[in-house]
Formats: C-alpha cells, sequence, structure tokens
C-alpha cells in the first residue's frame, strides 16, 4: 500500500513539473530567430514590424486588442494583401489569403509562418492575459518573431530567449516628435482643437462631454465602447469632426490620433480594488499618445488642475519599472484533466487553485492564478451537470460579471448548453432612438459584450448557438445607436442607480429575469 502512494505521489510531481518549450515542438524545430522592436510610443515600432511582415511570403500579427486586429487586417488589405481576421468572436476567413491577422489568445500553434508579429509585448505583466504573451512568444511556429513593446520588457524578453536558447535581436526606435509639458494648468474654457482630456472612469468621460458639449464638438473613448465605436469616434476626431476627445486609458494603446495637447484632469484612478495614485508606466503609454508623427511637431503634456500637473510633472522624467521574472502560465486542458484525475475531483475552482499553488516550471515561469477565470469556476462548479471540459471551456468566455445582463444571459446559456438545446439570439434594447440618459447607453455597451458572449459560443458551439448572423447584425445596430447616441450633442441625462441594491442598472428594466427567460424559452 505504502508503495502505490508514492508511485502516485511521484506520478503527480512529475505532472507538477513542466518545461514549458517543450509544449511547443513545432516552434523547437524551426530554428526560429526574435527580433525586438523597443521604444517609446510613436517610435513606429509597429510601423515597421507590419512592414516586414508584409514582405513575408506567409505570417501572422498578433494584438491585444481586437480594435487592433481589424486596424492592421484592413491595412494588409488596403496595401492588396489578401488576409484572414479572427477574433474571438469573429473570423473573415479568405481561402487564398497566407497572412492572418487575430488577437493573441486565438494564435494557431500548428500552422508553420515565416513571421509572426507579436505586439505589446509588455503585456506579458498583465495578471490576467499575460500567459497569451508567453505562450505567443515561446510557442509562436514562426521561423522569425517580431516583438514590439516598451522598454521595460527588455530585460523580460533577453531571459525568455536565453531559456529557449534562440537568437534575439534588439532594435532600439527613438520617437519621432518630441513632447513637452505645460508650465500651467489648463482651463477647461482655453481647450484648443485636437486637445485630449484623459480621466478614468467612464461616469467621468460622460460628465465631462455634459460639461464640454455646450461649447466644443466631442468624441469619446472609453472601455466599455465596442470596438466599432471606439473607431468611430476615433475617426471623427482624427478627420477634424470633433475638437476634442475625452477619454480613459483606454487610448494608450494602438489607436493613431492627432492628438496636439493631451491633458489630464485627475491623476488617480480606480483599478478594480483600490482608488491609486498613477503610475510612471501608465503616464508614459498615455502621454505618448500625444504630437503624432505626420500630424504635429511637438506634442505638449498638461493638466486641467495643479494638483495634477504636479504630480504628472513630477513623475513623467521617471524611468519605466522594468518588468521581471517570473512571468505567468495558464493551466491547459490536458493539465486540467490530468490533475482531476490525481485529485479525484471535478471542482474547476480547487484544480486550478491547486494548479496555481503547486505548478512548477522550468524557466523563468510562474503558475498564474486567474481571478476572473476563477470567478466564473466557481459559479460554473454549481451546474453539476457540466462536464470538467465544459466548465473549462466555459471559464474562457467573455464574461463581465459586473454587468447583470451579461452574467445572467451567461447563466441561461449554460442551462441552455446542459439541456442540449438550440439558442437563437435576441436583442435585449430597442435601436430605433438615440439613448435619452446614460443608462439607455450603458444598457447598449453591455448588449454589444451580451452579443460578443454569444458570438464567442457560437465558434465553440455551433450546433447549439446557430443565431450567429443575426448576432453580427444585431451588433451593427447597437454599435451605430451607441455612436448616433455619442455623436450627439444632446446632453445625456444622469440616471443614478440605488447604490444599496448594488446593481449595474435596475432589474425591472432588465431583459434576463426569470420570467422572461421562462417565457423566451429557447431564445436568448
Amino acid at each position: 500500500m505504502k508503495k502505490k502512494n508514492l508511485s502516485w505521489q511521484e506520478e503527480l510531481n512529475r505532472l507538477l513539473k513542466c518545461d514549458l518549450k517543450e509544449m511547443f515542438p513545432l516552434a523547437r524545430e524551426l530554428n526560429r530567430k526574435i527580433t525586438f522592436y523597443v521604444g517609446p510610443t510613436n517610435s513606429g515600432k509597429t510601423y515597421k514590424a507590419i512592414q516586414r511582415l508584409m514582405r513575408a511570403e506567409c505570417g501572422a500579427y498578433l494584438a491585444p486588442l481586437r480594435l487592433l486586429a481589424l486596424e492592421n487586417y484592413q491595412t494588409l488589405l488596403q496595401n492588396s494583401i489578401p488576409a484572414t481576421l479572427i477574433t474571438g468572436e469573429e473570423e473573415r476567413i479568405d481561402e487564398d489569403a497566407a497572412h492572418i491577422c487575430s488577437t493573441i489568445e486565438m494564435l494557431n500553434y500548428e500552422l508553420e509562418l515565416d513571421v509572426c508579429v507579436i505586439d505589446e509585448v509588455q503585456m506579458i505583466d498583465d495578471k490576467d492575459r499575460g500567459w497569451a504573451w508567453v505562450n505567443a512568444i515561446v510557442g509562436a511556429p514562426a521561423k522569425e518573431i517580431i516583438l514590439t513593446g516598451s522598454v521595460n520588457a527588455l530585460d523580460a524578453i533577453k531571459k525568455i530567449a536565453n531559456y529557449l536558447d534562440e537568437e534575439l535581436e534588439v532594435v532600439k526606435l527613438k520617437r519621432k516628435t518630441p513632447l513637452k509639458l505645460l508650465d500651467e494648468p489648463r482651463s477647461y474654457k482655453e481647450l484648443q482643437a485636437h486637445t485630449a482630456l484623459i480621466t478614468f472612469s467612464r461616469n467621468d468621460v460622460l460628465k465631462l462631454k455634459y460639461k464640454l458639449s455646450k461649447k466644443y464638438s466631442v468624441s469619446v473613448i472609453y472601455g466599455n465602447l465596442s470596438p466599432e465605436v471606439r473607431q468611430e469616434e476615433a475617426r471623427r476626431f482624427r478627420e477634424g469632426e470633433s475638437e476634442i476627445l475625452i477619454a480613459t486609458d483606454a487610448i494608450a494603446m494602438g489607436l493613431n490620433l492627432p492628438i496636439k495637447e493631451l491633458l489630464f484632469t485627475t491623476y488617480k484612478k480606480f483599478d478594480g480594488v483600490d482608488t491609486r495614485e498613477l503610475r510612471v508606466n501608465e503616464i508614459i503609454q498615455i502621454a505618448g499618445r500625444a504630437g503624432r508623427y505626420g500630424h504635429h511637431e511637438d506634442g505638449y503634456i498638461g493638466a486641467t488642475n495643479k494638483e495634477s500637473l504636479e504630480f504628472i510633472t513630477k513623475n513623467f522624467y521617471k524611468p519605466l519599472k522594468t518588468i521581471k521574472a517570473p512571468f505567468k502560465v495558464k493551466a491547459t486542458g490536458f493539465q486540467i484533466l490530468s490533475l482531476s484525475n490525481h485529485l479525484n475531483s471535478q471542482k474547476l475552482s480547487k484544480i486550478l487553485k491547486y494548479y496555481s499553488k503547486h505548478m512548477s516550471f522550468s524557466g523563468p515561469f510562474i503558475a498564474a492564478n486567474i481571478s476572473s477565470m476563477i470567478e466564473l469556476a466557481n459559479m460554473l462548479d454549481k451546474f453539476k451537470e457540466l462536464s470538467l471540459e465544459q466548465k473549462y471551456m466555459l471559464s474562457n468566455a467573455p464574461v463581465s460579471t459586473r454587468s447583470p445582463l451579461v452574467k445572467n444571459a451567461f447563466i441561461f446559456y449554460v442551462k441552455s448548453i446542459i439541456k442540449n438545446q438550440e439558442v437563437k439570439y435576441t436583442c435585449s434594447i430597442n435601436t430605433n432612438k438615440i439613448a435619452k440618459t446614460e443608462l439607455d447607453l450603458l444598457r447598449a455597451e453591455d448588449e454589444v459584450k451580451k452579443i460578443s458572449l454569444y458570438l464567442w459560443l457560437s465558434y465553440k458551439l455551433p450546433e447549439l448557438f446557430i443565431d450567429k448572423h443575426e448576432a453580427e447584425l444585431a451588433r451593427t445596430r447597437v454599435n451605430l445607436y451607441c455612436e448616433l447616441s455619442l455623436k450627439s450633442n444632446k446632453l445625456l441625462k444622469e440616471k443614478r442607480v440605488q447604490k444599496s441594491k448594488n446593481k449595474r442598472y435596475s432589474r425591472s428594466k432588465n431583459s434576463h429575469t426569470k420570467k422572461r427567460d421562462r417565457r423566451k424559452s429557447k431564445k436568448m
């Protein structure tokens, strides 16, 4: 009996030790070379990488955002290079194309390429998604790996290249236009065209729009907006249809905007846990959006109040904080199943926590403890009818649990999967008119997230989520509704939500109540 226990323990120990590079055999066969274009914002990193990609016979561009995948997909098409677009919720397949633009999580590790561009590699430090950059850097099956990112990721890339024993060339780039700090705060009354105002919440963005739309034409960009709406708002600002851009740090990555002056309205942000001061890396990344090459000779950074300006000035010239090892690695489906057998458990949350606590790796890596994934795992473990494979797949779904609309839709979809019944997409809002209140707009933004979830499931389970085309049409309608609502200079009336109920918006108008679920039966 003792010998059997020892054998079981030895087998478990072997399972809990991993040489990450060996999980990607095709990449190991290719004698890869890594080139890192490193530099600040507006130094031409991504431009140079895309130019190299376009010269390759076949290749892929991996984006941190669906918006960037879409933008560079369009760039390839505009240069007469056939391309395929793949994201978690959308596929535009060209059978004759030898180039792919995708979000980084959608990389195909079995498709050999000449060149693979991995954008914004400093995202390797992201607590929830950093694993995707780790996997891509280690496992992308291309002869030439092109990385782009900021200097604080340089040490990380050197460590990974050394672990892989692969050639690394570092190409350092300088910013094309200088950034200058303003000496005095800028009043809202004296804003110039091509000015961007930075705040850090959706509510503050809309409040500023309410205030400034009386004098200026305004575009807004914040994280809750869909990529299509963000792209349209950016276009309006880029083409001079709006004078002022009000944005959160959603503009910090990827969007090319003709900003001359960038003004911080605050130096604090709520990060999901606490309200804290901005970090140096955040200030530099956001500030770098000013002075776009080809639009302005210089970029100017400032603030709308003295306290914020003093803080930005104090921190602007500090060095970026270096990203340090270890780098997080996410559990694979195979590892989850293997641990389930050894732990004799079907509880995904338990297995994920065990993995994050006990898994060890060769090289500069550590097991990831992905809070969003564990939160969904806790929800899914309540459904005993789901297999472990189903729970693992669903724990990766794009679910915003802060939105009751999306959370309730997810539960409805899970129940439909258990019953093995088809689910049609039904829009929850009326898009015939523009939003009259902030609450109307919030519902529309959450509806786009519900559509994204439905489309994600339609790719995973096409036999059940059969309304892909209708969902895509609805996304177009809802995005247009949001665009027209934001474009209108009629001011959205603020409608406060009862905080004591801790609901995103009124339950009485939530289309995912139990009564509606029963009434609609197989529709959602």
